[in-house]
């Protein structure tokens, strides 16, 4: 029997048992109500009809004995007597009430005889009674019917109290009856219905646990069967598919781990806590670890309080503004230097899943910049000095050569002394750059308004500007708070970038200076609608000796010199640009 024949059966039943008490207690209330009211009425009617022989009784007695014999009336009493006496005949319902309404009609024909005789009866009252016995007999059978129907009217309200009590009592048993049944029902059905349901809740939770050897149940009702069946079928297939899912991921994971261990560069991840979780081959050799570093965090792992900070920042999603030093290793007896980069890993849904530390020996990089920069040094202060000397020279020798101004020979004499003059920035530029890269260069600090020093700088390339009809605006947002820089640093850098905007800036161009404050930093921005820049050479601008277009000359130190500065002062430097549509380099100072 499936599981709705079963309930369809047990709820029927419950359903039944409860309509047939209903049903009978309906009708016990009924024929009680009918039957009381048969009782009441015609004990109503018996009692009713004896007040009016009573009353009838009475007005006879009167009239009889007043003073004047009002015969009509007493014939009109008698009428009205035997009227009632009639209505209690027809309310007799059994010999016994008949038989006492016989008893009042005997004992009022004798009464009647005494009032066909009114003057007889009046002369004779006080010598004679058998008028007072006639009443007297006649008043006792009234009274008689009268009280024996009052007792029958309580004896009757105590019965169907009685019945009453015995059909709530019926009810009552039928209700208990009910509830036992529904009972016994809900608890067979419970029993049937819930162990299979609990063994099934069970099952799931196991396969939930990932454990797919369940025990299902058995039980004989078919839709349970159905669903045990299918329930089985679904840990199978959930079994099968976790199988194949897990030689998957491990086969996806055993690639990934190849292709970690194969890159040339060391590979450090990081959990949510700031663990190690996984190193490559080639960081296990450049830092020298082992396994016991797995599960450290980066202080303990490194002894570098600075790079836990920076880990914790990127754990937080905040990104590294500063500049990363490189990190000093000793391997096998051997020193050796690592530059790296930190990042966080998010899912695509935007959750944090890990950190990842890329580390790349330049060591020999390192050694090569130093003796490049050691080079260029001391190239740069060596040939200072006889540059500058021919420099003197060749003014002295301008001074006393007298040649007309347009002449060949003059316009000789300019071109060497322009490049001349270049070529003795060119070795200035070479030798600050040298000392900034070399920690030489040393910054004199002093508390300054960036708004009023962009306007000063604007005031110095103004008339450069009109010459080459390009209008040049200075823009300062809001009040600028003081900030403690170098001040002929920043100018340096200033006139380098607004420079820069006036030779790749075309006629009738615009170059705008701004001046804001964003969080804990002043922005200082010299934006232009000139060439712009190529996203692929973006990135390398800020190199020494590289440069974006040779059109307008330039050694490519420039912008590698104003990085130095502003990193130098704990800022950034960055641009923003597109090819064609001009380009906005900006420069961020902490506050």
């Amino acid at each position: 029997m499936n599981l709705r024949s079963r309930l369809f059966i047990s709820s029927s039943a419950l359903l039944t048992v409860a309509l047939v008490g209903l049903l009978l207690g309906m009708f016990s209330v009924l024929q009680l109500t009918q039957v009381q009211s048969q009782a009441m009425t015609r004990n109503l009617q018996i009692i009713d009809a004896s007040l009016g022989l009573r009353q009838e009784l009475g007005k006879q007695v009167i009239l009889l004995l007043a003073e004047d014999l009002d015969r009509e009336a007493l014939k009109a009493s008698d009428e009205q007597f035997k009227l009632w006496l009639q209505r209690a005949a027809e309310s007799a319902t059994d010999d016994s009430d008949r038989q006492a309404v016989a008893e009042i009609e005997r004992a009022y024909a004798s009464f009647d005889d005494l009032l066909a005789k009114p003057l007889t009866v009046r002369r004779e009252l006080l010598s004679n009674d058998s008028f007072g016995l006639a009443i007297e007999a006649l008043r006792d059978r009234i009274n008689a019917v009268q009280t024996r129907y009052v007792d029958a009217a309580a004896l009757e309200e105590t019965r169907a109290r009685e019945r009453a009590w015995l059909i709530a009592g019926l009810l009552g048993l039928i209700c208990m009856a009910v509830l036992v049944i529904g009972f016994v029902t809900a608890h067979n059905i419970a029993q049937r219905f819930g162990r299979p349901i609990e063994a099934l809740a069970r099952a799931a939770d196991q396969i939930g646990k990932g454990d797919f050897q369940v025990t299902l149940p058995l039980t004989p009702v078919a839709e349970m069967s159905a669903l045990s069946q299918r329930f089985g079928l679904m840990a199978e297939a959930l079994r099968e598919f976790k199988s194949s899912d897990v030689a998957a991921l491990q086969a996806e994971q055993q690639r990934l781990q190849a292709v970690l261990d194969s890159i040339d560069d060391g590979l450090l991840i990081f959990d949510c806590a700031g663990r190690v979780e996984h190193v490559n081959p080639v960081a296990l050799r450049q830092l020298g670890w082992g396994a016991e570093q797995l599960g450290q965090t980066l202080d303990v792992a490194l002894n570098r309080a600075d790079l836990a900070e920076q880990l914790h920042k990127v754990l937080q999603g905040e990104s590294l503004d500063e500049v990363l030093d490189d990190v000093q290793t000793e391997v096998d007896g051997e020193q050796r230097v690592l530059a790296y980069s930190l990042s966080g890993v998010h899912h695509s849904e935007g959750r944090f899943m890990c950190a990842v530390m890329v580390l790349r020996d330049v060591t020999e990089q390192r050694a090569f910049e130093r003796v490049r920069s050691e080079f260029v040094l001391r190239a740069s202060h060596e040939l200072r000095t006889p540059v500058t000397g021919m420099l003197m020279a060749f003014g002295l020798l301008q001074e006393r050569l007298q040649f007309a101004a347009e002449s060949r020979e003059a316009d000789l004499l300019n071109t060497v002394d322009e490049e001349m003059h270049r070529l003795l920035r060119l070795i200035n530029d070479l030798l600050n750059f040298s000392r900034y890269q070399n920690g030489l260069q040393t910054l004199e600090l002093s508390t300054c308004a960036l708004g009023t020093l962009l306007q000063q700088t604007q005031q110095r390339f103004t008339t450069q500007a009109d010459e080459l009809q390009i209008s040049l605006a200075c823009e300062v947002h809001g009040d600028l708070p003081d900030v403690q820089i170098d001040p002929l640093q920043i100018e340096r850098v200033l006139d380098n970038l607004i420079g820069n905007a006036l030779r790749h800036s075309h006629p009738g161009g615009h170059i705008r200076l701004q001046a804001r404050q964003q969080d804990d930093r002043v922005v200082l921005s010299v934006e232009d609608n000139g060439e712009g820049i190529p996203y692929r050479q973006q990135a390398r601008i800020f190199e020494p000796f590289v440069q974006v277009s040779r059109k307008k000359g330039g050694a490519g130190l420039g912008l590698a010199l104003c990085k130095e500065i502003i990193q130098l002062h704990g800022g950034q430097i960055g641009v923003h640009s597109r090819a064609g549509q001009g380009a906005q380099f900006y420069v961020a100072l902490p506050v």
